[in-house]
């Protein structure tokens, strides 16, 4: 009978997370994991079988959390319309802790650099965008709305600007009342060429 496995699987993420947030996924290895997890190579190879599964493990599990999160917030908006887009309005209203801008910032690169994980991020963003346009009365006000507010986390997650809070309240007002604009069709400026 063998030994009974005793490796915290989530640990060794939450150690592969901080790895890819100091040295960036691209320079993520499993020796690099394993130290920082304060485990062998071998226990961070038995459930992930190379550097490519184990950013794909820290990728699915940051897709998860933030899905769980939004979710959560939901059920505590109670049954209103929109509460797809109102809960990541909500959820927005907190900026990203400074330690996991890093994290971001790096998995954001990795995501840019790596089809198929660009896949995971295209599907998850997929049915983000169908859930919040079948659920709203105005589906054109609510996908603006969530266009607008990813840019603002975009700009935040990514470190290239930062409001102020009274700003960033302000702008999140803004595109909460995007949600149930009824946009109509503008036709876009004439640009001549050259």
């Amino acid at each position: 009978m063998g030994r009974k496995r005793v490796i915290d699987q989530q640990a060794v993420l939450d150690a592969a997370e901080r790895v890819v947030g100091r040295d960036g996924a691209a320079n993520l290895t499993i020796d690099a994991v394993a130290r920082e997890a304060g485990v062998n190579k071998a226990s961070v190879l038995y459930d992930h079988k190379s550097k490519q599964a184990l950013v794909e493990a820290v990728v699915d599990r940051a897709f998860e959390r933030d899905n769980a999160h939004h979710a959560g917030i939901e059920q505590r908006l109670g049954d209103i319309k929109d509460r797809p887009i109102r809960g990541r309005i909500v959820a927005a209203s907190e900026p990203p802790p400074e330690e996991f801008r890093a994290v971001a910032l790096n998995l954001s690169a990795a995501l840019a650099l790596d089809a198929g994980l660009r896949s995971k991020m295209q599907e998850n963003q997929a049915r983000t965008i169908a859930r919040i346009e079948q659920t709203s009365p105005s589906p054109r006000g609510a996908l603006l709305a969530y266009l607008a507010l990813e840019g603002l986390k975009f700009l935040e997650h990514l470190d290239f600007h930062h409001f102020t809070r009274e700003e960033r309240d302000k702008v999140l007002r803004e595109i909460n009342w995007l949600v149930t604009a009824t946009p109509g069709e503008s036709d876009l400026p004439d640009v001549k060429a050259g």
